[in-house]
This record gives structure tokens, sequence and C-alpha cells, in this order.
């Protein structure tokens, strides 16, 4: 019982205990110099270690290469164009968050700029810029500059190139630059204010008074005449299309000629709701001076150059310079100092009459789609009315056959009663059957006739 069994599966606790300790300290040393061989190891991104990096990696590339993953793209950007009042472009990608930040607009404005309402018309008036979404034309207009989505697209393309060409056409004979202004507006000012340093009335016919409009009503000008020709043309295209399909259909009807007036129609439908969304929000701003007013962006811009000159305390000149700017970027009338010295915010008279003049141009549109529409209503009730008369001409032909048919029935309903065999004098008479066949078909003529001359006489056919 002293002996210890060699079988016995009772361990010693103290060699146990000693072979863990020797396992981890075996498990500690070999792990110690790999942990030193990456203490050791040289900074992949050190420029004086890049040579051994790339030999310890034995691919030719630099360990960091192989270990993180290039930055992806910010998630958002999306191609721009800038136009600044002299003309000069510049195309560049940037997110959403840099362009609210840098036009001063809320961020749900750009939803209006996206692909879900791209088929609508817009314009938007904000405290420092004005949002238009017109047709395929997106932008975003300050005071200084248009930030213009998406300029490469096909049908963006004619609106850049009108734009390139009127804001250096009209830099090109602008004498009013940046130190010309500033002259031109020192000797009116001079020449407007009076003694007690107040605004007098200019005289509307002076000479050089009528200036252009400013930069905002510029850019709107020229994406109003871009989409009012698009249209337009579009219109022409749809009459030069309409007016023969309508024609054939007139004279044949068939499935091929139905299937293209169907397809015109469609087209139609669709270019009225894109002429009638423009319409429509250029006649809402007309109705609400409040909007209009708020699309004074140079005027605002303006005004808020002058309240930072008074309360920094600049010089009294300020004041006039940048009221007679403001007097040359608008027209005389909107654009005129009252006599107290302030600005005349609710003159919208300038944009009224752009408004106008494109909403009246858009009515035009809307009128000739309407005029081919009527054509095309037309042309359906006439082919109506061929229907109607061919359905008729079909029901007096249905007719016709069922009074020859009810009378046909009558010489065989005699016919079949003969024909059962009962005993009849009839059967006895020589040679009878001529002359019975005979008379009873005579008899059903008759009937026919009697039966046609009624409904002819009801007017249930035509003569």
């Amino acid at each position: 019982m002293g002996k210890s069994n060699p079988f016995s599966f009772r361990r010693n606790s103290s060699s146990s205990s000693t072979t863990r300790r020797r396992r981890t300290t075996s498990k500690k040393v070999g792990e110690s110099p790999l942990l030193l061989s990456q203490a050791n190891t040289p900074s992949p991104s050190s420029p004086a270690n890049a040579g051994d990096v790339v030999a310890a990696t034995g691919s030719g590339k630099p360990m960091g290469s192989l270990v993180a993953k290039p930055k992806k793209k910010a998630g958002g950007a999306r191609l721009w164009m800038r136009f600044d009042r002299s003309g000069e472009s510049e195309l560049f990608e940037c997110d959403k968050n840099t362009i609210i930040k840098r036009a001063g607009i809320p961020a749900r404005d750009l939803r209006i700029l996206g692909p879900i309402f791209s088929n609508s018309s817009n314009i938007l008036a904000r405290e420092r810029a004005m949002v238009v979404n017109l047709e395929y034309i997106k932008a975003i207009v300050t005071a200084e500059e248009v930030l213009l989505l998406d300029p490469l697209r096909q049908e963006v393309l004619p609106f850049v190139d009108q734009l390139r060409h009127q804001l250096s056409h009209k830099n090109h004979f602008n004498t009013s630059g940046p130190q010309g202004g500033r002259q031109l507006a020192l000797r009116d000012t001079e020449s407007n204010l009076s003694a007690s340093g107040r605004w007098q009335p200019v005289p509307e016919t002076s000479e050089g008074l009528q200036a252009e409009l400013p930069f905002e009503f510029q850019v709107l000008e020229i994406a109003l005449e871009v989409v009012c020709t698009y249209l337009d043309s579009s219109v022409a295209d749809l009459e030069r299309d309409a007016y023969p399909v309508l024609d054939e259909l007139a004279k044949n009807v068939s499935t091929k000629n139905l299937e293209r007036v169907r397809s015109l129609k469609s087209n139609l439908t669709r270019l009225l709701a894109r002429v009638q969304k423009v319409r429509d929000e250029l006649e809402h701003l007309l109705d609400d001076d409040e909007d209009m007013t708020q699309l004074y962006l140079t005027r605002k811009w303006l005004q808020n150059q002058q309240n930072e000159a008074l309360l920094n305390g600049i010089g009294s000149n300020s004041f006039p310079n940048n009221a007679q700017h403001l007097r040359r970027l608008s027209s005389v009338k909107s654009g005129s100092m009252l006599t107290s010295g302030n600005f005349n915010d609710n003159d919208v008279e300038d944009l009224e009459m752009l408004l106008e003049a494109y909403f009246m141009q858009l009515d035009g549109t809307r009128n000739k789609i309407l005029s081919v529409r009527e054509y095309i209503d037309d042309t359906e009730d006439y082919v109506n009315i061929q229907l109607d008369n061919q359905r008729n001409e079909l029901i007096q032909l249905q007719l016709t056959l069922t009074i020859a048919s009810f009378a046909i029935a009558f010489e065989t309903l005699v016919a079949g009663l003969f024909g059962m065999n009962i005993p009849c004098r009839l059967y006895d008479i020589d040679g009878i059957f001529e002359p019975f066949v005979g008379g009873i078909t005579m008899a059903s003529l008759l009937l026919f006739l009697l039966v046609l001359g009624y409904a002819r006489w009801k007017k249930l056919l035509g003569s």
C-alpha cells in the first residue's frame, strides 16, 4: 500500500506546477524576440529607412502600402462650374457642405437641385443667394458669382456658352470697372449731394444714368432666355411632326396611325406640363412683391456693406459711392435714392418687367401647345364621327340581314310543317310541288319587303 503504483492516475502537485511554470516561461521567451523585432523595426513612413522597409517586404513595395488601404474619395462630391461677374469660369468638385457654407443657403435648398426634383421648376430667394431650378439649369446665384451644377451635360452647354459670352461681352463694354466705377460714382455723388449732405432727385434723362441690370438678374435673364428658347424649339418640332400625322389619321384610320397619334399626344402632355411649371413659377413671383424684393441680392449686399461701413466709422464718402453704384447696377427708378438717403426696397419694377416679358413668351408657347392639342381633339372628334358612321352602317346592314333571315325562317317553317308526313289532301294533287314552293317563296319575299318598309318608315334604316 505504501508503494506508489506506476499505473496510478494520481499526479504530483509540485511537479505539475513546475511544468506549468516552465511552459509559461517558454511562451514568454518565445514571444520576446518577436516583440523586440517589432519594436526595432523602422517605421514605413520614415523617409530615411524607406529602402530598408522595401527590402524587408521583399515585394518591391513599402510595407505601409501593403497594410494601409488608400483613403476613399469623400462621398457626395459633384461637379460644379463657377462664373464671376467678368465671365471667367472654373470647374471644381465639392460636396454639399462646402456649397452650403459658400453660398449661405439651407441644406434643404440643395435637394431642389437634386435628381428628385429634376422635373420641377423653382426660383427661391435667400438672404445671400438665389436658387434657380429651371428645367435642366440648376444653379446658385449670388451677388458676385454663379455656381452651376453639372455644367458638362449636353442640355446645359448652350447655357454655359451664352452665359460666358454675354458676361464677357458686357464686361468688355462696361466702363464702370473697379476703379472707373468708384471715380464715376464719386463724380455723380459730388454733383447730386446738397450742402446738407442729403441726396437730391436725379433726372431720369441724364446721359449714362440708365445702366444694366444687377448681376443676379443678368444670370436669371440668360437662364430664362435659354429655357424659353428650348421650349419654343420643342414646340416647333412638335408642330412640325403633329400636323402631317393628324392629317394622315384623318384620311386613313389605322392602328399604325393611331399609335403615332397616341405617342404624339403623350409628348404634347409632357411638354405642356414643363411649360406650365415654368409659367406658374413666374406667375407666383409676379403675384408676390415680397419674393421679388428678396431676389435683389446686389441691393441687399450693398446695404450690408453700407451698414458695416457706418458701424465701423468709415468716411462719409462710402455711403454715397455705394448708393451711386447701386443706382447704376439697377435701373433708374429702382435704384434712385430717396431724399431721406434710404433705398426704395419695395421698388421691383425692373424684375417685374423682366419676368413679365418671359411670362408672356411662355404664355405664347403654352397657347401654341394648346392649339396643337385642340387640333388633335378636333381630329379625334372627326375620327370618332367616321367610326360612328361606319358603326351605323354596320348596324343597318345587320338589321337588313336580320329581316331577310326572318323572311327565310318563315319559308323554312312552312316547309318544315309539310315535311312531317301528316296526312293532307295536297299530297294527292299531281304537280302541286312547284306552285307551292313558288307561293311560299313569294310570301316570304313579300314579308321581307313589308318589314323593310316598316323599318324605313321608323327611320331605322337610311335612305
